[in-house]
């Protein structure tokens, strides 16, 4: 199996200097590659540059310069070009389906954060000795970099990326032939129902709390989006210190938030591994549930629209995105996976509106956001752990209470 490794890196001044000009020249070979790209698009509609021919100008920019270019390994300046042609791609995809193109931008200085070695070994080289208690890796132009390894690594190491967030810098191993470490039978199974009041609900009612790191952060992060607005909008080079903390401030917030929701579905997922052998969850399609609500124009008088419920639509597309159902299913699959366990997803349509006990299915069901009273034959409820117990009977679980 595949998995992955993130570790902090602890440079030196030198180094770090070393690792900001490296984000920096590679996100100038992918604007010069970007601007080459629409020069060409311009010249011609029927004119395209591709990555094996811009792959191919490498060494001779390199050897123009090699200062900024000729100094950095020449793989992972491939894998940037990669990088533009995967969003080029992915752009022409989104034009035959229809969708809102969104062409490729330029990358800001603060917006390029990520380097990619497609092979260890190749420009880089992961130092892992199990009898050295300090752990390096090896960057070509930047030297051997000290790396906080908190846990081993295992399998092999395939791909080394370095990231940078705010002030820190990560190192990011892709490992693949990873052993699987089955976890002892636990002889229990469940389904499970995805809510925002609670988090999730288990099939024996068991109720997961919702921590909306989100909402508790949300004063802080609009007094810092407000001292934001104060300063006026200028260009780059005379941006004031001031300004680079309040946007450095705004950042912080955001991974603040980001962490902590991983954090909690992280542990929220092993412990769910760890009880049960076989857990069911809703296939949801989130992108489905968070979009906006379509306008209703009022045919009585043209340019004008009747209430369509967007701020209520509003308000439960932000609980949804706070609750992070998609990360933590993510992270609920992966552990599954290593642990052994079998993880189901079914349908999720009408769980919560239909019946246990007789099967009825109706949206008078549910009379409230917590009970659930049958219109057929009066079985009453929580409504999630309703909707739990219909996902473990659609997975096929023989549960105790519905047995």
């Amino acid at each position: 199996m595949h998995r992955g490794y993130r570790f902090l890196l602890r440079p030196t001044v030198r180094q770090g200097q070393a690792l900001g000009e490296m984000l920096r020249d590679h996100c100038s070979l992918y604007n010069g590659a970007l601007q080459e790209r629409r020069d060409a698009y311009r010249h011609s509609s029927k004119t395209s540059i591709k990555y094996g021919q811009q792959s191919a100008q490498l060494k001779e920019i390199r050897a123009f310069d090699p200062e900024s270019q000729g100094r950095w390994s020449f793989s992972s300046q491939q894998a940037t070009l990669r990088r533009l042609d995967k969003a080029m791609q992915a752009f022409f995809r989104r034009v035959k389906a229809g969708e809102k193109p969104g062409y490729p931008r330029f990358r800001g200085a603060m917006w390029f954060d990520t380097v990619d070695f497609p092979k260890d070994g190749d420009g880089c080289r992961w130092d892992s000795t199990p009898h050295d208690p300090v752990t390096r890796v090896r960057l070509q132009g930047v030297g051997h970099v000290r790396v906080h390894q908190h846990r081993p690594v295992k399998g092999r190491v395939k791909t080394v990326s370095v990231k940078r967030e705010g002030k820190r810098w990560y190192v990011i191993l892709a490992c693949d032939e990873v052993p699987v470490e089955p976890l002892p039978a636990a002889g229990a199974v469940t389904g499970i129902d995805m809510g925002v009041t609670h988090f999730l609900t288990t099939s024996e009612g068991e109720h997961q709390p919702n921590p909306r790191h989100g909402k508790r952060h949300a004063d802080a992060l609009a007094e810092a989006q407000r001292a934001l607005k104060v300063f006026p909008r200028r260009k780059r080079e005379s941006r004031t210190a001031k300004h680079r903390r309040a946007v450095e401030k705004v950042a912080k917030l955001h991974r603040k938030v980001r962490r902590q929701r991983t954090d909690h579905a992280h542990k929220t997922a092993l412990a769910l591994v760890r009880t049960y052998d076989v857990i069911a969850h809703e296939r949801l399609s989130i992108t489905n549930m968070v979009r906006a609500p379509k306008p209703k124009p009022d045919p009585e008088q043209l340019g004008s629209f009747l209430p369509n419920g967007a701020a209520a639509k509003a308000g439960l597309n932000r609980s949804i995105h706070d609750a992070g159902w998609g990360v933590f299913l993510g992270i609920l699959a992966h552990k599954a996976e290593s642990a052994g366990r079998r993880l189901i997803p079914v349908d999720p349509r009408n769980t919560s509106r239909t019946c246990p006990a007789c099967g009825h299915v109706s949206g008078e069901n549910r009379t409230t956001q917590e009970k659930f009273e049958c219109t057929s034959c009066g079985h009453t409820s929580n409504a999630d752990q309703i909707g739990a117990l219909n996902v473990a009977v659609r997975a096929g679980l023989v549960l105790p209470d519905v047995a």
